[in-house]
């Protein structure tokens, strides 16, 4: 009993002594009930959403904050209330945004509505996002909001704002490549995005259309305004570097081939292709020095007013501006949010830089956009961010460190260490989120940002500054050719590092403990102040060690029957119609990391094929792939596991496991893990997704009817869906018609946030 209280006072005195960073675990607790509603396998009901935090409030007013000795039973109360306010936000925010998403492939469907936004693509054509009035002959309670569809040619005619109608092939925003991946389902109902597509024709104007929306209207000048930019930069700086320098201006990367998006990624300086903390602070703080510098110059005006806080107001501006050409991503947001109140500070007389405005940045984005908690970019730059104030507020507390910047002999060497020190805090605190998400580590971080970073701040940004404030007089050609001298060398050293031998290491997917362990050790480890800080290392180290540990699918199924990998003999991957389905391989790969290579996978050499289908073996099991009826019946007869993108008929019982089109479809990707002992275990995408608004199942079929379609195939009376037969939603499959683009676009998969 006396070691109990001894504990008890010994976690009183620590949280007296951290007191006044309580507040800053404010968003941890937030995002902790938003998680756990991301996390529920099915949608509660807004009822059950909003009474625990009603009952938490109701119970804090009744019971006060209460004195020192009630100090743990008070921040436990505080914790409840931010976590079960977070959940029921995130529970609030998902009905708001609520709004049809396609259930069916729909082909050639006339699409009728007002253009949202004007997306160029790199290799060709145009990604437009069209807010709909009408889809063919769908009912209004059955209508996406808005639409995707990616274009076979550019109309540079087309801005945002306009009324169009085109003929597009729909289908509802794709499903994850396995179970636990990026779900972009989930993303697109955030954006109110009910369905994808593509178009051979050529969009035209719709004379029968009415007025847009207010609020489209509106948006539409800020639309047409970043086209403008986009265009004036193109006609000085034609090609890739204009593209660069148009996604560091407005943040439209559509026009940044893959090559140079991967380079830049391999190389660690992914960073800055799109606007961040680095270009957000840049930009702003240029602004300030210069409004301050201008009017220093004006003693009748330096001598008698606040010209700081006159420049910082102006910055805020600045700010607020740059985030309206931007796009406005989640990492965007963050930024024009943290300059705004270190800005702010600055007006008050406060301390600018500091883990404060952090923590309020943080606060005030998941209070208003729950789902950004689920954003990579959310996640990477506030952790890149977080870490390296952190790091800043240590250091301006030492003396040490106070003497030497003071030293003016000290400040070029303190700069390029900055630069070393601030790319290996930003990395090692991005790390968990690479290997996470992406599954990738880049090794010569370091080496690209000492010698990109300084261009970044000394010539790109400045010059791009330099460049929006001429545009309007028609002066930016000189500014944008400054600029285009940056980007040409950073595009140079992102090649060059990124072609060095082992600049990037694959990682194999890592369990979802070991990643919220990790994340849980650095927020311990940045948040607090005393020693005991230093237990986020265990925590982290813990989630390090248990990074191995997720155990790999030995066999995966694609989302609509049509790919199929098996584990070889040294245990990489190897898949049938990887060529088809490339896209959905390339997922599966990555999250394989350096177990499996892309180019020997998709040779398929672990699997014997005919003229009707395919046959492996994993474990001792045989596995047949089906791809005609008329193999149907003796892979029923002698395969243990059976996958077809066909319907198998009800009578097929002697296999251990059947996966056909309708499963296939119904319940999406399938990852099968065997056992020594020959048992078999499946998890679906549908099951991880649960029954959520975003990853409602296609309406079924009648039984019956399903029954009669099996059958036929069994006597091969008809073909199954792969020979052009009828899918589980009444629409033609996919795969019949070999037109079906890769889902969603891919590059919707290529995330790439930024680390500032």
């Amino acid at each position: 009993m006396a070691h109990g209280r001894g504990l008890h006072a010994a976690l009183l005195r620590r949280l007296e002594a951290e007191q006044e960073r309580c507040f800053y675990w404010l968003p941890v607790m937030i995002g902790l009930g938003i998680g756990i509603y991301f996390a529920l396998p099915a949608e509660p009901s807004l009822l059950t959403a909003l009474v625990p935090f009603l009952c938490v409030a109701a119970w804090r007013m009744a019971t006060g904050s209460g004195s020192p000795r009630g100090l743990i039973s008070a921040l436990v109360l505080a914790a409840l209330t931010a976590a079960t306010l977070g959940f029921g936000l995130a529970k609030l925010r998902t009905e708001y945004v609520r709004a049809p998403v396609l259930t069916k492939q729909m082909g050639a469907a006339e699409v009728r509505g007002w253009l949202e936004l004007v997306e160029p693509r790199a290799q060709r054509g145009q990604r437009l996002t069209v807010r709909i009035a009408s889809i063919g002959n769908l009912a209004p309670d059955r209508r996406p909001q808005r639409v995707r569809i990616t274009t076979t040619r550019a109309v540079p005619e087309l801005k945002p704002g306009m009324p169009i109608r085109v003929r597009a092939s729909l289908m509802p925003p794709s499903s994850p490549a396995l179970p636990g991946d990026y779900d972009f389902g989930r993303q697109a109902w955030f954006k109110q995005l009910g369905a994808v597509g593509y178009t051979f024709s050529v969009p035209r104007v719709d004379d029968e259309a009415g007025e847009a929306p207010l609020d489209l209207r509106l948006w539409s000048y800020v639309e047409r305004v970043r086209q403008v930019i986009g265009d004036r930069i193109s006609a000085v700086l034609p090609g890739e570097t204009g593209a660069m320098a148009t996604a560091l201006l407005t943040g439209e990367r559509g026009g940044i081939s893959n090559a140079t998006n991967d380079a830049f990624r391999d190389s660690g300086l992914v960073h800055l292709l799109s606007i961040s903390g680095f270009h957000m602070a840049v930009m702003a703080g240029s602004v300030f020095l210069a409004v301050r510098f201008l009017l220093a110059l004006l003693p009748a005006i330096a001598l008698r007013y606040p010209i700081k806080k006159w420049a910082a107001g102006i910055a805020m501006l600045a700010a607020f501006g740059y985030l309206l050409i931007s796009g406005g991503a989640f990492a965007t947001v963050r930024s024009a949010i943290m300059v705004a109140i270190m800005f702010f500070a600055v007006m008050l007389d406060r301390p600018a830089l500091a883990l404060r405005n952090v923590i309020l940045a943080a606060t005030i984005i998941l209070v208003i956009f729950p789902e950004s908690l689920l954003d990579v970019g959310f996640q990477m730059s506030f952790a890149a961010v977080l870490a390296l104030v952190s790091l800043y507020e240590a250091l301006r507390e030492r003396p040490t460190w106070i003497a030497l910047s003071e030293r003016s002999y000290m400040r070029l060497a303190m700069f390029f260490g900055g630069i070393v020190l601030t790319t290996l805090i930003a990395s090692a605190a991005v790390a968990p989120f690479g290997a996470y998400h992406f599954h990738t580590s880049q090794q010569y971080a370091v080496l690209a940002n000492l010698i990109a970073l300084p261009i970044c701040n000394i010539v790109v940004m400045p010059a791009a500054l330099v460049a929006l404030v001429a545009m309007p007089l028609g002066l930016e050609s000189w500014p944008l050719i400054v600029m285009g001298w940056g980007i040409d060398v950073t595009v140079w050293v992102a090649y060059r590092v990124a072609e060095l031998p082992g600049a990037v290491v694959n990682v194999p997917a890592i369990p979802s403990y070991a990643f919220l362990l990790m994340v849980a050790g650095g927020l311990w480890l940045m948040l607090w102040r005393t020693r005991w800080r230093i237990g986020g290392l265990v925590l982290a180290a813990i989630g390090v060690a248990l990074a191995p540990t997720l155990r790999t699918p030995d066999m995966l199924v694609g989302r609509d029957g049509a790919i199929v990998a098996v584990r070889d003999k040294d245990g990489a991957l190897s898949a049938l119609g990887g060529k088809r389905a490339g896209f959905e391989l390339e997922r599966w790969v990555e999250h394989d990391g350096w177990k499996s290579d892309l180019e020997q996978a998709v040779k398929g050499e672990a699997f014997r094929c005919d003229g009707v289908g395919c046959t492996a073996s994993y474990a001792g099991l045989s596995i047949a792939v089906a791809r005609h009826p008329a193999a149907v019946a003796e892979d029923c007869r002698r395969a243990e596991i059976l996958v077809s993108p066909l319907v198998i008929p009800r009578s097929c019982t002697q296999p251990k496991a059947v996966i056909d089109f309708f499963a296939a479809r119904r319940h999406g990707a399938h990852a099968v893990y065997i056992g020594r002992d020959g048992t078999i275990e499946i998890e679906t995408v549908a099951a991880a997704r649960g029954e959520r608004p975003w990853s409602m199942p296609p309406p079924r079929r009648a039984a019956s009817a399903a029954a009669a379609v099996g059958d036929a195939l069994a006597s091969g009376a008809i073909a199954g869906p792969a020979s052009g037969g009828l899918a589980d939603d009444g629409a033609s499959s996919p795969t019949a018609t070999g037109t079906n683009p890769t889902p969603d676009d891919a590059s919707e998969l290529m995330i790439t946030p930024d680390r500032n």
